[in-house]
């Protein structure tokens, strides 16, 4: 599914209109965005929390050449799926 799925689906899930819908979505995702960037998280009870996960220096390989480089450690985000989600997933 895409955005643009997801949008339609929405709208017709709650009987809204597509522009509210994708405003709805736009605003959902950039509350999550601005959330991480702050290094907080986001937890859904049931469906999954979004969190900011710390990735350590290390060095790694030019698959070409076989050279070697360092990658600088970063922040990554994640998000670790809830009990009924994966339930909801796995046909439970």
């Amino acid at each position: 599914m895409n955005r643009k799925e997801l949008i339609d689906a929405l709208a017709e899930k709650t009987g809204s209109t597509k522009t509210a819908a994708e405003q709805n979505i736009a605003a959902l995702i950039e509350i999550i965005g601005e959330t991480l960037g702050n290094g907080g998280n986001v937890a859904l009870v049931g469906f999954g929390t979004f969190e900011v996960r710390e990735r350590a220096a290390r060095v790694g390989r030019n698959p070409k050449t076989g050279t070697e480089l360092k990658i600088k450690a970063s922040k990554v985000p994640a998000f670790k799926p809830g009990a009924t989600l994966k339930a909801t997933v796995n046909g439970k």
